[in-house]
C-alpha cells in the first residue's frame, strides 16, 4: 500500500495569519479542516499506514509543489474542505475528481462511502467532476502528479453540518480513513509490476479518426503527444499550470487540459482510447463576447437546466424562451445571459436573500441604496431587466425596447464587452467572469457545440 498525502483547506498565510477560508458559527473552515486533518493523519497512522501531513503554511500551488515533490507510484492525495453557501438549510458532503476519469470516480464513490457510512446523518451531494465546481477546475485534482481528490465534507454555513462537525470529529476521520484505505488499496501497485506498467499506451481518436500516434495513460488520465497539440494549433501559452511530461524522449501534455481550449474530452475504456473533438461549431474568436450570437436552441436550454436542477422549469417553465427571445432583440448573446442566470440563483433554486417572486434572475439591486434587490412584475420583465443590464455594461448601442433595468443609467456604457471584464464590477468575486466561462463550457459540452 503507498503513502496517503492529507491537506486541510485554507489559502496559506497572509501577515503571518493563516487565511481563515469561510467563517460561519462562530467558527472557521481553516480550523474546523486542521482539527479533522490531525485526526485523520492520527486515525491513518494508529493502523500502521504511512501518512504526509502538508504543512499548514503553503498556499493552493505550493501544496501542490509539496506533494509532487514528494510523490511515487502508489501514493494517493486527499484535501479536505468545508463548502459555504447563502441559504443555511444548503448541507452534505461530497467529493470531486478530475474530469472524464472514470477510475477516479470510483476512487471518489469509495472514499465518499467511507464518511456515509459512519456519518448517517449528513446528506450525500455525490462525486463530480471537477469541470462542475465554481471555477470549471480544481487545481488539486489536476496539478498534482498522483491521484487525488476534493472532499467537501459538509456545508460550514448550515447549523446541522457545522453540529455534526464539532460534536463527532472522530466518526468523520473514522469514515474518511475507511475510504481512504480502500481507496490506496486499489491503487497501489503490485511489486511485481514493471516501471513501464505506469506508463500504458492508449488510443487517440479526433473528430472521429484515428491518429497515427499513440498515447500514454498515467494515473488513470489520459496524455497525447504534444505535436499533436501543435497540429491543433493550441498555443498552450495561453493556458495556466499546463501539466506536462517527458516519456521515451517523447513529451506529453494531460488530454483534459486541452478543455481550456474548447476541445473536448471523452474516454473509451473498452478500446483504450482518447476521443477529442475540436470542431467548433461556433466562431472560438467570440466565444466570450457578450454583443454577440448565442448558439443554442430552446430544448439545449431545458435539458441543461433540468440536468442541474429536476426542479428547475417547474416554476419558469419559459425561462429559455424568455431568454432567447429577450437576448436576441438586444444582440446580446443568450447562451451568456442564461449561464449567468444559472450561477446567480444556483441553477433557479434561489435561497438567498432573492426570492423566486422577485423575477430577478441576476442579482440586480434597486436604486434606492438599501439592502433589497429589484423585484419585476413578471418572469419576461425580469430576463428584459437582466439583458438590458448586460448591454449597458457590453455596448453603446441604445436599447432596443423600453428600459426596465432600474440601474441602466448608473453604469457606464461599454466597460465590459466581454465575460471576463464583468469580475469586479457586477460581483466583487474576482473570478466572477470565470464562473460564468465554466458554466458556458458544460452547456455547449452538453449541447454537442465543442
Amino acid at each position: 500500500m503507498g503513502r496517503i498525502f492529507i491537506s486541510a483547506a485554507h489559502g496559506g498565510k497572509e501577515d503571518g495569519k493563516i487565511d481563515p477560508g469561510t467563517i460561519a458559527g462562530g467558527t472557521t473552515e481553516s480550523r474546523e479542516m486542521i482539527l479533522l486533518r490531525d485526526l485523520i493523519v492520527t486515525e491513518l497512522r494508529g493502523r500502521n499506514l504511512e501518512v504526509l501531513s502538508v504543512p499548514d503554511d503553503l498556499s493552493a500551488v505550493q501544496t501542490i509543489s509539496w506533494i509532487n515533490s514528494r510523490s511515487r507510484a502508489g501514493d494517493v492525495a486527499l484535501e479536505i474542505h468545508t463548502d459555504g453557501a447563502n441559504n443555511p438549510t444548503v448541507r452534505g458532503a461530497g467529493v470531486f475528481y478530475i474530469a472524464n476519469n472514470t477510475e477516479r470516480k470510483q476512487n471518489a464513490e469509495i472514499l465518499l462511502t467511507g464518511l456515509l457510512r459512519r456519518v448517517n446523518q449528513l446528506p450525500s451531494r455525490g462525486v463530480r467532476p471537477d469541470t462542475d465546481s465554481g471555477l470549471g477546475r480544481l487545481q488539486f485534482c489536476r496539478q498534482t502528479n498522483l491521484p487525488a481528490l476534493l472532499m467537501q465534507v459538509g456545508f460550514i454555513t448550515s447549523p446541522e453540518d457545522r453540529n455534526l462537525l464539532q460534536t463527532r470529529r472522530r466518526d468523520f476521520a473514522l469514515g474518511i480513513v475507511d475510504g481512504l484505505v480502500g481507496w490506496s488499496k486499489i491503487i497501489a501497485p503490485q511489486p511485481e509490476t514493471p516501471v513501464d506498467a505506469n506508463y500504458l499506451a492508449i488510443n487517440i481518436n479526433i473528430n472521429g479518426q484515428n491518429y497515427g500516434e499513440q498515447g500514454i495513460l498515467i494515473n488513470g488520465n489520459s496524455y497525447i503527444p504534444v505535436d499533436l497539440v501543435d497540429r491543433l494549433r493550441i498555443d498552450l501559452s495561453r493556458g495556466s499550470n499546463i501539466n506536462r511530461v517527458t516519456y521515451r524522449r517523447i513529451v506529453y501534455v494531460k488530454a483534459i487540459e486541452l478543455r481550456e481550449f474548447n476541445i473536448s474530452i471523452a474516454w473509451d475504456s473498452s478500446t483504450k482510447t482518447v476521443k477529442l473533438r475540436s470542431v467548433l461549431a461556433i466562431c472560438a474568436g467570440h466565444i466570450d463576447q457578450i454583443i454577440s450570437n448565442g448558439s443554442t436552441t430552446e430544448v439545449q436550454l431545458q435539458l441543461f437546466l433540468r440536468n442541474n436542477n429536476e426542479n428547475a422549469l417547474n416554476q419558469f417553465g419559459d425561462i429559455p424562451k424568455l431568454y432567447r427571445e429577450e437576448a436576441t432583440l438586444e444582440g446580446v448573446n443568450h447562451d451568456i445571459a442564461f449561464c449567468q442566470m444559472c450561477l446567480e440563483t444556483g441553477f433557479l433554486r434561489f435561497g438567498g436573500d432573492i426570492k423566486p417572486l422577485q423575477n430577478n434572475f441576476a442579482g440586480l439591486g434597486g436604486i434606492s441604496g438599501g439592502a433589497e434587490a429589484a423585484s419585476f412584475s413578471s418572469a419576461r420583465i425580469g430576463v428584459r431587466a437582466h439583458i438590458q443590464h448586460l448591454k449597458a455594461y457590453a455596448s453603446l448601442e441604445p436599447l432596443v425596447q423600453e428600459e426596465v433595468d432600474p440601474r441602466f443609467r448608473f453604469v457606464t456604457r461599454g466597460v465590459a464587452p466581454s465575460v471576463d471584464q464583468l469580475s469586479g464590477r457586477w460581483s466583487a468575486d474576482l473570478d466572477y467572469g470565470t464562473k460564468i466561462k465554466a458554466l458556458f463550457k458544460r452547456l455547449y459540452e452538453s449541447a454537442g457545440l465543442i
